[in-house]
């Protein structure tokens, strides 16, 4: 692999940093507020159903979230509501903006590790503000060549990316847990991919099938990508 890599591109949420597990928390809690109104697994579903029928509109990130929550209570009470159940909407989504970033096990060490061997890249998805944010407060940014935070990760974004950073294809390796958005793109275009599942991984972003490809590697932390790019 790396004889012919020269560009390493990580995924941030659950690749670099905890991000899933707050929006689980913050669902719980969100079902909570409704659950006079419905079953707490129906009011999961109902948050769900908005939230990939607004991806459009809103992309990702908290904030269509938050749009997302208000948009649910609003339709399962059909508007009748006491305004301040929205309120609590509001502060549970601003709460998520305040989270702090807890950097995932042999982040740093990895990173170190590959300076100045590789141009490292972040390739995000998310809302530009509180990625940049959590970039910021995550102390690792200077480990980075160039920073994109894209509005999805389908392989036109990758290909997008990859012309601006003079690469070719084959030059190029991605790092991330989601084999939707993470490497099946990547493997399309002829890069490389490493999958590094996280615990937690949105329902959003899950495939129902195996991948076989001889530019796709299956690891199970981010430093067993060390011995493939180092040695």
């Amino acid at each position: 692999m790396k004889n012919q890599i020269t560009v390493i591109a990580f995924d941030a949420d659950d690749t670099l940093w905890v991000n899933e597990p707050y929006f689980r928390e913050t669902e719980e809690q969100f079902a909570g507020l409704l659950e006079d109104f419905m079953p707490h697994h129906s009011i999961l579903a109902e948050l769900y159903k908005t939230e990939i029928a607004n991806l459009p509109l809103y992309g990702y990130g908290i904030k269509g979230f938050v749009l997302s929550m208000i948009e649910t209570v609003l339709r399962i009470t059909e508007g009748k509501i006491d305004p301040i159940v929205i309120s609590k909407a509001i502060t549970l989504g601003q709460e998520m903006l305040n989270k702090p970033v807890v950097l995932l096990d042999g982040v740093e060490e990895v990173l170190k590790a590959l300076h100045g061997k590789y141009r490292l890249v972040i390739a995000t998805k998310g809302d530009l503000l509180d990625q940049q944010r959590k970039l910021t407060k995550s102390g690792l940014d200077h480990y980075f060549h160039h920073i994109e935070i894209m509005s999805d990760k389908q392989e036109k974004d990758y290909q997008k990316l990859i012309k601006h950073l003079d690469c070719k294809p084959e030059e190029f390796l991605m790092l991330g847990n989601s084999l939707k958005s993470d490497v099946l793109p990547v493997l399309n275009i002829g890069g490389h991919a490493v999958h590094i599942p996280f615990h937690t991984t949105w329902v959003h972003e899950h495939i129902d099938h195996t991948i076989e490809h001889e530019n796709f590697y299956q690891m199970e932390s981010l430093s067993d990508v060390l011995p493939k790019l180092t040695e």
